[in-house]
């Protein structure tokens, strides 16, 4: 029996699919175009707008008024939003060039409340080479396709395997090497860390037990918006490594309730040593 959906995410779902059509042709392409002298990277730019594009038209044909703020295009529509749609139309833009089928679209969506404050009330993570809708509304659970999800039940790091995102030259020092001090405290202690290249997609398999865990520093709200909704929906906890919002800081932790402390503390003592006098 097919689970019925509520109109905010029939909405989503619908403008996630047609929107991953077009994406799915395009890295057909690119993928014919990796041996191309010129290279691609003007070609995936107009993918991500094309599909920033189609997601912003039939989101706002859906729901007329909702504000946006989108990677690509900034924040548009009213500074008193009472709802919002966050956006990454193209998570993972890297693997999409060099034709590496993980990638995916981000759709959340962020309500006012009535002291100013702004909550996620639905999100969706689409990837669409895998045919995998992740996705979830506050109070009713995570789901993966039409299957319910639950976190990773692991207590043990020597059992775990965490995700994270490795900086680049963008990144700022002190989160470089934040990064190295938690990565190298870990390392010795857990059964593997990955690095797939899409924070979306990360925190999805945080909420389907594929990974135990998660942490990345400086993270844009289209990034993650999704994403934590999805994590809490299914039994972990996501938050940053002083344990508030990462909403308003950047900074992720999330994993299942067993490892999210021990994880936080890891992520902690590297934020700290790289902030400390040489």
């Amino acid at each position: 029996m097919a689970l019925r959906l509520s109109p905010h995410m029939t909405v989503m779902q619908n403008a996630a699919q047609r929107a991953a059509k077009r994406l799915l042709r395009d890295f057909a392409e690119v993928e014919q175009l990796q041996v191309s002298v010129k290279g691609p990277g003007d070609f995936v730019s107009q993918a991500d707008l094309r599909a920033e594009a189609m997601l912003r038209e039939d989101l706002n044909k859906a729901r007329p008024g909702y504000a946006f703020l989108l990677e690509e295009s900034g924040a548009e529509g009213s500074e008193n939003w009472a709802w919002r749609w966050v956006i990454d139309p193209l998570d993972g833009t890297t693997n999409f060039l060099h034709g590496m089928p993980h990638w995916a679209i981000s759709i959340g969506l962020e309500r006012r409340l009535p002291d100013g404050t702004s909550e996620i009330a639905a999100g969706l993570v689409y990837a669409p080479a895998a045919d995998e809708m992740f996705w979830a509304e506050k109070g009713g659970g995570a789901f993966l396709n039409e299957r319910r999800l639950r976190v990773s039940a692991r207590r043990n790091l020597n059992e775990a395997v965490f995700a994270t995102g490795i900086p680049f030259a963008a990144v700022s020092p002190t989160n470089r090497l934040a990064f190295a001090r938690t990565l190298g405290g870990l390392m010795p202690q857990v059964a593997g860390i990955r690095r797939f290249g899409a924070a979306a997609l990360d925190l999805a398999w945080v909420a389907a037990g594929r990974f135990d865990g998660y942490w990345e520093l400086g993270l844009k709200p289209w990034d993650m918006n999704a994403g934590l909704l999805i994590v809490r929906e299914a039994g972990g906890y996501a938050t940053d490594p002083n344990g508030g919002e990462p909403r308003d800081t950047g900074n992720v932790v999330a994993a299942n309730p067993h490892m999210h402390p021990m994880l936080t503390t890891a992520v902690q003592d590297g934020m700290q040593t790289s902030r400390a006098p040489g």
